[in-house]
């Protein structure tokens, strides 16, 4: 991933107010590894029920805000992130919606989907397989699963920018 300074990162949500996009905390970006993301996705340290995704989509950044459902899977239960296809304790997965961009948003229009609950997808996907005769080459793995996750990524966005 390409590096965000704060100044491309608060210009690029499209489902925000300007009142949360004031009260929005940004992570360290300084500590970030950019070369080892598709995007960069993080909790508010400040109200824990929302998180942010920010990446590069023909470029251009584009931010999403996501709120967290209240409620959580029950321990012992499995559950899929939608973006990263993995599979986790469901206590680690948690059901995100997004307002709609523009008016549908305003109107409370929002989408919503199963989301790794730290948006870690980008280190989830780097944990190498071991290399077997099915999965020769984990660096390919980790390549195939990063197209994949962009793609979703990419879908999931667009459904957030589509009007109603």
């Amino acid at each position: 991933m390409q590096p965000l300074t704060e100044a491309e990162i608060r210009g690029s949500f499209t489902n925000i107010s300007e009142h949360e996009l004031e009260r929005m905390t940004l992570p360290g970006l300084h500590e970030i590894v950019w070369e080892d993301r598709e995007f960069l996705g993080w909790r508010d340290a400040h109200a824990i029920h929302r998180g942010y995704i920010v990446y590069w989509r023909d470029g251009h950044p584009v931010g999403i805000l996501l709120k967290a459902a209240g409620s959580r899977t029950r321990p012992g239960i499995s559950a899929m992130c939608t973006l990263c296809r993995t599979p986790l304790p469901g206590v680690q997965v948690t059901l995100f919606t997004a307002p709609r961009a523009g008016q549908a948003g305003f109107d409370g229009s929002t989408v919503g989907t199963y989301i790794c609950s730290d948006l870690g997808c980008s280190a989830v996907i780097r944990i190498v397989p071991p290399k077997s005769e099915l999965q020769p080459d984990p660096d390919a793995v980790i390549a195939m699963r990063a197209e994949g996750l962009t793609a979703r990524l990419s879908s999931f966005t667009a459904n957030v920018l589509r009007a109603g």
